[in-house]
């Protein structure tokens, strides 16, 4: 049944802002010396334009298949996690009515992250390359089957990985942080009641949408510097990348990254700290939005169904 929920919401979400995360995604790997994407309206009136609507959803079908097992895993990772840490908790305190504390909950948020992500890792990346190659490439992927294969003959098992260590550390914030916030949040205005926001022990959708934009826009402000670099070193080691985006000849150089600390250094020292926060406006418009109805699509629907436990137990 919590399967049955988490596919009813992400799929048509995903679609819905499909051309909001393209451009992210192209945002935050072309070239600074050859920039055809500048802002999020000029970015999709350039798609639209050169590529026609099909453009604007190019990708999508990839990140749909993929986020259908990421969200199953992330949920039923941390509502799992959360139970395991909490009766540890219990445990070391002998409180047996502790609750999880925010920093626990993070820890559970991270957990789950970390292996929703990993489980998912080659979907993304190869979703990433889908998603910035045009029309024009000299070299077109057909599809998600098509680029796994290709990029294991071409590249080998471990290309498929490419950005795992920004992502890993990354997802620890982004997801413990949303996780952490949303439940924090909908905590203290349960026991404070402040603006008077409780009806019968219960918060109202809205201001559950709200705690969960809230959550969204902490958490991914503070990891999108690795998401960036993520990006950019999945397109390490593709030999039409620096001619799909980038350009040619300095955009070249841009893309040959030793590691992700070589890619942070290259990235600030080329392009300054800004570079890191590329695509962030369009991604903020598509990711609070997404997260607030995720949180509370999921917890209503498994209130539909007669599922007792929610994220907050």
């Amino acid at each position: 049944m919590e399967l049955i929920s988490l596919q009813d919401k992400t799929i048509p979400s995903r679609t819905a802002v499909a051309p909001l995360e393209r451009l992210k995604i192209l945002l935050q790997v072309q070239n600074p010396h050859n920039i055809k994407y500048n802002g999020t309206i000029q970015g999709l009136k350039y798609i639209w334009r050169t590529e026609g609507f099909r453009g604007l959803f190019k990708g999508n079908g990839t990140n749909c298949a993929r986020i259908i097992p990421n969200s199953a895993v992330k949920f039923f990772s941390y509502e799992q996690a959360s139970k395991g840490i909490l009766w540890l908790y219990r445990e070391q305190t002998g409180n047996e009515d502790a609750q999880l504390t925010p920093l626990l909950r993070l820890g559970a948020g991270a957990c789950a992250g970390i292996i929703a992500m990993s489980a998912t890792y080659p979907m993304d990346m190869v979703r990433g390359r889908l998603t910035v190659q045009t029309d024009k490439s000299p070299y077109q992927y057909r599809g998600m089957l098509h680029a796994l294969s290709t990029v294991l003959r071409e590249e080998g098992p471990r290309a498929l990985y490419k950005g795992w260590l920004p992502s890993v550390i990354g997802v620890i914030p982004y997801v413990g942080l949303n996780f952490a916030v949303y439940e924090s949040l909908k905590d203290w205005l349960l026991k404070s009641n402040p603006l008077g926001l409780v009806e019968d022990s219960e918060l109202g959708v809205v201001t559950r949408l709200a705690c969960g934009a809230a959550a969204g826009t902490i958490g991914q402000t503070v990891a999108y510097p690795l998401d960036v670099i993520r990006r950019r070193m999945q397109m390490v080691g593709w030999k039409d990348a620096a001619s799909i985006v980038t350009g040619e000849g300095k955009g070249r150089a841009a893309l040959e990254y030793t590691g992700m600390i070589d890619a942070f250094r290259k990235t600030v020292r080329h392009e300054g700290v800004r570079a890191l926060y590329k695509g962030l406006v369009p991604n903020s418009v598509k990711v609070v939005p997404s997260i607030a109805i995720a949180f509370v699509t999921y917890e209503q629907v498994k209130e539909i169904l007669g599922v007792e436990i929610k994220i907050s137990d």
